[in-house]
């Protein structure tokens, strides 16, 4: 059983065993049928993964890697927050006819700001002080700007990221306000992981550990019976993740720039509906 399989299956029998419901509250959230889409979570969950021992993908369903990869660089890479820059149709439904979701993601990464050291956006901020001050404190990135929230067409879930350096070890933080745990807990993890294997790499560190730290840790209603299934599966061992050693620019990463080998898992799929 890989370590992702593992602490996915603990924190799942902990919402539903110990967690605790909304039904009695008024939800934003809908079904498509205009149903309140309630949910069962528990507050402040905090996962750790170590990077050097394995790569944290579920076997006990699949989790589509390329196209976490897509999202990633659509995001981080690409800073982009039009759904015609990205090949999945994940962020459809929240786009408007130009296909823009507003100032959210992307958007928020790719602002300027003025530092002594020059003008940066936020991830070439981190690029810069992964290098040149490895040493600082401060490196990290948040993209829940008050100021815009209103021009979201959804608020940031995942949205800060905090990197910090042990000696020639690159560690990180995930924060998310908000998680949808059967549909895009491992996707995040997934994400963020790559994410933090990149920086290391184009910065001549080693990847530590990601820790994800998730405020509302919850499961939504009619997804009970299909958590219930996934976690009787049958889990694999994790596999090993190869990226192309001779990218040295954040840049020039691709889809095809990552690997998984010996990649088993349940092929079950899924009718997974989705609240607004």
């Amino acid at each position: 059983m890989s370590k992702a399989d593992s602490i996915f299956i603990s924190n799942m029998k902990d919402i539903m065993e110990n967690g605790v419901w909304d039904t009695e509250l008024d939800v934003r959230p809908k079904w498509a049928d205009g149903t309140p889409a309630h949910t069962v979570k528990k507050f402040g969950i905090v996962n750790r993964y170590n990077l050097a021992e394995e790569f944290p993908i579920l076997t006990l369903r699949k989790t589509y890697f390329k196209s976490c990869i897509d999202e990633l660089l659509w995001i981080w890479q690409k800073k982009s927050n039009n759904i015609h820059d990205l090949n999945s149709k994940i962020w459809n439904q929240w786009a408007d006819e130009n296909g823009s979701i507003g100032k959210a993601y992307g958007y928020q990464l790719g602002v300027k700001n003025k530092y002594k050291e020059g003008e940066f956006d936020q991830v070439d901020r981190v690029l810069y002080d992964l290098k040149h001050n490895p040493a600082s404190r401060r490196i990290l990135t948040n993209i829940y700007n008050f100021a815009d929230l209103h021009e979201m067409n959804l608020y940031p879930c995942a949205y800060s990221m905090t990197f910090n350096v042990s000696g020639n070890v690159l560690n990180g933080i995930l924060n998310q306000r908000s998680n949808d745990m059967l549909t895009a807990n491992n996707w995040n993890v997934v994400q963020y992981s790559v994410l933090l294997i990149m920086m290391a790499q184009v910065s001549g560190l080693v990847p530590g550990e990601l820790i994800h730290v998730i405020a509302d840790a919850h499961i939504y209603d009619r997804h009970i019976d299909i958590v219930k299934e996934v976690i009787s599966h049958k889990p694999f061992a994790a596999p090993k993740l190869e990226v192309d050693p001779d990218i040295k620019n954040f840049y020039d990463f691709t889809v095809d720039s990552f690997k998984l080998i010996n990649y088993n898992c349940d092929n079950t799929k899924y009718n997974i509906p989705v609240a607004e």
